[in-house]
């Protein structure tokens, strides 16, 4: 798979997640890229996605970013 595909894959699970309500609520950095935590609306599921793309870990970077401006509002 290249790199572009592995991207939109990425993209599309962090987007799916988002979409039902889910907030990032942690990222470990390591070798493999980032691994982010999204807490499920009701508090009781965490899902941990694996983001390995340079592109894959700016787009929740950007996600983050904008939720910590909303929570701040």
């Amino acid at each position: 798979m290249s790199e572009y595909q592995q991207f939109l894959d990425e993209r599309d699970k962090i987007d799916f997640l988002i979409q039902k309500g889910c907030r990032i609520n942690g990222v470990r950095e390591h070798l493999d890229g980032a691994s982010v935590d999204f807490l499920h609306p009701n508090g009781n599921v965490t899902e941990t996605l694996l983001i390995g793309t340079a592109n894959g870990r700016k787009y929740f970077s950007s996600l983050l970013i904008s939720q910590i401006h909303v929570d701040q509002a």
